[in-house]
């Protein structure tokens, strides 16, 4: 029987739904490995780390598109072609082809165990919309049909712990704060942005970490998905403002 107060549950992706590191690492080794044999001149002064300073440095000097993943892997990928003599166009081109072998491997998630069972069995009950900073695509991967939109950073045009990311989910399905549940691994990207809004929120502690000292305790830490299944079976609990003392975070 579902939770009578919730209607959305919101879910991060990445080290919340199936490990981040694994699949970047493969992807951006793709996207060496490709960059070898189509823009050897790049692939012969730079390895993961050096692509990945120039992409901050990017993000540093437009941070207006610091939130859109792909564009700023495909920016800095084309601004490195041309500083090493390549053509504007073939720049452009190879970019764009780069950023799509990134995005192939990108969605070869490996969803942890408990992840497909339980929110199969969630999207029965409740609306279920993925937010993520990142820029996988659940409709690509294994969890394909499970949620009921997917949101980006890029797609919102801002990066958690923005609300409009939250924002956004509550407009697609027509519903309040109060009804909405997030589940995330970031203290403060996840657990803190969301109850900020007055949404209840979850922290799913996959990997042994420490909460924030800063931060006022989640409503439940969790390691694994069934335990969330098994927290709303278990029905009402006290919302943020029934308790004593209580706020949404601010």
């Amino acid at each position: 029987m579902p939770h009578p107060r919730f209607r959305l549950i919101t879910l991060d992706l990445d080290d919340t739904v199936w490990p981040c590191e694994p699949v970047i690492r493969a992807a951006e080794e793709a996207v060496l490995r490709w960059l070898a044999t189509h823009a050897p001149r790049l692939a012969a002064v730079h390895d993961r780390e050096t692509l990945r300073e120039h992409r901050f440095a990017l993000m540093a000097q437009r941070p207006q598109i610091a939130h859109d993943l792909g564009l700023v892997r495909r920016l800095s990928i084309t601004a490195l072609l041309q500083g090493l003599g390549y053509p504007p166009a073939e720049s452009e081109r190879l970019g764009e082809q780069a950023l799509a072998v990134f995005m192939a491997e990108r969605n070869r998630v490996d969803p942890y165990p408990d992840a497909g069972p339980v929110l199969r069995r969630l999207a029965l009950d409740y609306h279920l919309v993925s937010i993520t900073n990142g820029n996988a695509d659940p409709e690509l991967t294994p969890l394909a049909g499970v949620f009921h939109h997917h949101i980006t950073a890029a797609r919102a045009g801002a990066a958690k712990p923005d609300p409009v990311v939250f924002e956004l989910a509550l407009r697609l399905t027509s519903v309040s704060p109060r009804e909405c549940l997030h589940v995330g691994d970031e203290p403060y990207l996840d657990v803190e942005a969301a109850r900020r809004l007055g949404i209840e929120s979850i922290w799913i502690n996959r990997s042994e970490r420490v909460w924030p000292d800063a931060l006022a305790p989640p409503t439940l830490t969790i390691t694994d998905l069934h335990q969330l299944a098994a927290w709303l079976d278990a029905g009402p609990t006290p919302t943020l403002t029934d308790r004593p003392g209580g706020h949404h975070g601010i």
